[in-house]
C-alpha cells in the first residue's frame, strides 16, 4: 500500500498543480454563479451544452444517448455522426442532474487541459528520471495554445486530448519495451482507441494515421539497422497489436455502424462546399502570435447581434524558443532515437497540416477526398506537433539535468574531496535543476506570455429569456417549437432548450445537420426563415414564401413558433422583429400572443390556410411598421385582412 502511494505521489502532486493552473485560467468561470456562468451562451458554446445535456436527460427518461428528435424534429440527431461527445457527457451526467448542463460544461473545461497534461505526464514517465521533466512536457501539451484556444470556444472534443499520448505509451510498450503481457497491453490499447472514439473521431482519426506513421519509422528502421531486435520483437508485437484491433473492434463495431448508417446518419462532406482540406496551417503562425480577440459582440449578416464570442486566439503559435529548444537537444542528443523519432513524426504533422494547395502539391492531396478523411481539417495535425514537441521538450529538460548533474558530480570529485577539518564537503544540489529550468524557461516563456494576455479567460452569465424561463417549462406533453432566430443559423434557443429542461423538441438543431442541402422538402421554407431572421426588407413574405414556410410548418409538425423579441444581452436575436412577426402570421393564418415580451403562437398544427394574397399588400402593411406592441399588433391585423388594421397600419406609415 505505502508502495503504491509513493509512485502514485508523482502524478497526485503534478496533477494537483495542473488543476491549480486551470482553475487560475477558469476563475472567472468559478468566480460567479456555479451552475449559470460559461465562457458564453451561443454558437458552439450552445452546441457543445446541449451535448452534454443530452445523454443526462436520455438515461434519466430511459430514452436512447445515441440518438435524439429533441433537435431537428422529426427526423432527428445522431449523436455519433456528428461530434456528441458522449465519452464527456456520459461520465458527467451526474453532475448535469445534480446542477445542470452550464455547471457540467464548466467542470469540463477546467478538467480537460488537467486529463490532457497528465496523459502526456504518464507517457513522458516511461522515459525519464527527473519527475519535473515530465511535469514541464505535460504542462507545454495540455496547455498549449491549441488545446485552450479549443476550450475558450467550448471544443471540447479538441480540448479535451488525454487519450493520444496514452495512445503512445502502449505503442512505445508495444514496439519497443515489452515487458507487460502482450494481449493486456493490446486490450488496453483497443480501449483506449474506443473511449478516444466517444470523445471525438476527429482526433482518433489524426491518431491513427500519426500512429501508422510512427508504426511504419519504427519498423523500418529496425529493418534496415536492427533486423535481429525486429525478429526477436516481432511476435509480441504482432499478438499486442492483433488483441488491440480485436478489441477496439469488439466494442465499436455496432457503433461505428450506428455513426455511418444509423438513423439520422451524415455521409458525404459534412460542410458541402465548405473545401476543409484547405483549411491548413500557416507556418509563419508558428512563430509569430496572432493578436488576442476578446469577448465583444459580433457582427451577423448585417445586423449587431449582441453575440458574445468568447476570448480568441492563435492555437499554432509554438514560439521560437521551443523550436530552438527542440532543434539544439536533438542535436546534443542525438543518439536518443526517441528524440529523433518524434521529431520525424513532428516534421510529417506539420506537412499534414498544410492541407492543400492549388500551387503545390502537398501529401494531404492523396487523402484529403477519401471517404471520412475529407471531413478532417488537416489544420488540426497541430495538435500531434505539439504532441511531438512536449515529448521532445520533456526529454531534453530530463537530458540536460542528469548531463549538467553528472558534470558537476565530475567537477566535485576532481576537487579537494575533503575540506580542511577533514570532514567531506556538501555537494552542491542546484546546477542540475537550474539548468533544466532555464531550458523550460526559453521554450515555455513565449507561449505563456502570449497566453497571459487571454487569462484569465472572460466569462458571462447565462440568463434565458422570460418565455423560456416560465411559460416553456409549462408547455404540455409533445410541443414541437421553431424558435426563432432559428437555431441553425444562430444558436441561443439551444442554451435555453437545455437549461430549461428540454420540456420541449425543436424543428432545428446547429452543425452540419443544418446545412440547407440536407433539408429535404424543408428546404426553401428553412431559407426563407433564415434570410428573414436576418434581414430588414419585406421582399421575404410574397405569396411563395409564406406558402414555403406553411409547407414546412406542415412536415416539421410545428405546434408553437416563438419569436424570441426580448433575448438577453450577450443572446442573438432577430434582426426585424415586425418583419418575422408578419411572416410567420401570414404562414400560420393565425394572430400572435405577446406574452412575456415575445411573440408566440400555438396550435399551429390547426392553423388555417396561409394569408397574403400579393406580395404588394405585404409591402403594404409591413413598411414603415415600428417596434412596439401596437404597432406590431396593427400590422398583424393588416396581413390578416382587418380592415380597420389595414387602415391603421397605412395611418402609421402616413405620420413616419
Amino acid at each position: 500500500m505505502h508502495g503504491a502511494l509513493r509512485r502514485g505521489r508523482p502524478y497526485l502532486f503534478s496533477g494537483g498543480i495542473y488543476l491549480l493552473i486551470s482553475l487560475s485560467i477558469w476563475s472567472r468561470l468559478w468566480s460567479s454563479h456555479p451552475t449559470s456562468t460559461t465562457t458564453s451562451g451561443y454558437g458552439d458554446h450552445s452546441l457543445v451544452a446541449w451535448f452534454l445535456a443530452w445523454p443526462a436527460y436520455a438515461i434519466s427518461h430511459g430514452l436512447n444517448p445515441l440518438y435524439s428528435t429533441d433537435l431537428f424534429y422529426p427526423k432527428g440527431l445522431n449523436m455519433l455522426s456528428n461530434v456528441g461527445m458522449l465519452g464527456i457527457g456520459v461520465p458527467l451526467a451526474p453532475v448535469t442532474w445534480a446542477f445542470g448542463p452550464i455547471a457540467t460544461l464548466k467542470v469540463a473545461l477546467t478538467l480537460a487541459p488537467v486529463l490532457s497534461a497528465l496523459g502526456m505526464f504518464v507517457l513522458l514517465r516511461r522515459w525519464v528520471t527527473w519527475v519535473p521533466a515530465a511535469f514541464v512536457g505535460g504542462l507545454l501539451y495540455g496547455f498549449s495554445p491549441f488545446v485552450l484556444s479549443s476550450l475558450t470556444l467550448s471544443h471540447l472534443m479538441l480540448g479535451l486530448v488525454a487519450i493520444p499520448p496514452l495512445v503512445a505509451a502502449a505503442l512505445d510498450e508495444l514496439l519497443i519495451r515489452q515487458r507487460a503481457r502482450p494481449i493486456r497491453v493490446g486490450v488496453l490499447l483497443g480501449v483506449l482507441v474506443a473511449l478516444e472514439f466517444f470523445i471525438s473521431t476527429e482526433v482518433l482519426v489524426l491518431t491513427l494515421i500519426v500512429a501508422s506513421v510512427a508504426l511504419i519509422l519504427v519498423v523500418g528502421y529496425a529493418a534496415l539497422y536492427r533486423p535481429a531486435v525486429l525478429r526477436d520483437h516481432a511476435h509480441y508485437a504482432v499478438v499486442g497489436l492483433s488483441a488491440g484491433v480485436v478489441t477496439a473492434v469488439a466494442l465499436l463495431g455496432y457503433f461505428v455502424w450506428f455513426a455511418l448508417a444509423g438513423p439520422a446518419h451524415l455521409s458525404g462532406p459534412i460542410w458541402p462546399g465548405s473545401h476543409l482540406a484547405q483549411s491548413g496551417s500557416n507556418l509563419a503562425d508558428f512563430f509569430t502570435p496572432a493578436g488576442i480577440v476578446h469577448p465583444s459582440p459580433v457582427h451577423i449578416g448585417v445586423e449587431l447581434l449582441n453575440g458574445y464570442s468568447g476570448t480568441n486566439f492563435s492555437p499554432q503559435y509554438f514560439g521560437v524558443g521551443l523550436f530552438a529548444v527542440a532543434v539544439g537537444g536533438m542535436i546534443v542528443w542525438r543518439r536518443d532515437r526517441r528524440l529523433l523519432l518524434f521529431a520525424a513524426i513532428g516534421v510529417v504533422s506539420t506537412v499534414l497540416s498544410l492541407g492543400v494547395s492549388k500551387n503545390t502539391l502537398l501529401p494531404w492531396q492523396l487523402m484529403a477526398n477519401l471517404p471520412e478523411f475529407e471531413n478532417v481539417i488537416p489544420g488540426r495535425f497541430v495538435l500531434i506537433i505539439f504532441l511531438c514537441l512536449a515529448v521532445m521538450l520533456g526529454l531534453i529538460v530530463d537530458h540536460t539535468y542528469g548531463a549538467v548533474r553528472r558534470w558537476d558530480d565530475a567537477k566535485q570529485e576532481r576537487s579537494q574531496d575533503l575540506s580542511a577539518s577533514g570532514q567531506p564537503r556538501r555537494r552542491s544540489t542546484f546546477p542540475g535543476p537550474l539548468a533544466a529550468a532555464l531550458v523550460a524557461t526559453i521554450a515555455l516563456l513565449p507561449i505563456a506570455t502570449y497566453l497571459a494576455q487571454a487569462v484569465p479567460v472572460a466569462a458571462q452569465p447565462v440568463v434565458l429569456p422570460q418565455w423560456f424561463r416560465t411559460a416553456a417549462p409549462r408547455l404540455s406533453a409533445g410541443q414541437v417549437l421553431l424558435v426563432l432566430p432559428m437555431p441553425g443559423l444562430i444558436e441561443s434557443p439551444l442554451t435555453w432548450q437545455v437549461v430549461g429542461g428540454m420540456h420541449y423538441a425543436t424543428v432545428d438543431g446547429a452543425g452540419p445537420e443544418s446545412v440547407l442541402s440536407r433539408a429535404g422538402s424543408e428546404r426553401k421554407g428553412q431559407a426563407v426563415i433564415a434570410e428573414d431572421s436576418t434581414t430588414y426588407g419585406v421582399e421575404l413574405i410574397g405569396p411563395d414564401d409564406v406558402a414555403a414556410v406553411r409547407q414546412s410548418l406542415d412536415e416539421w409538425g410545428v405546434t408553437v413558433v416563438v419569436i424570441s423579441a426580448q433575448a438577453p444581452s450577450g443572446f442573438e436575436r432577430v434582426t426585424s422583429v415586425p418583419l418575422s412577426v408578419a411572416l410567420m402570421t401570414a404562414a400560420t393564418g393565425q394572430r400572435p400572443i405577446e406574452q412575456l415580451g415575445d411573440w408566440v403562437w400555438s396550435g399551429v398544427r390547426h392553423s388555417p390556410p396561409p394569408r397574403v394574397s400579393t406580395a404588394a399588400s405585404a409591402k403594404r402593411c409591413v413598411r414603415g411598421v415600428g417596434s412596439s406592441s401596437s404597432s406590431i399588433e396593427r400590422m398583424v391585423s393588416c396581413i390578416l385582412g382587418d380592415a380597420n388594421g389595414s387602415a391603421g397600419a397605412r395611418g402609421e406609415q402616413g405620420n413616419r
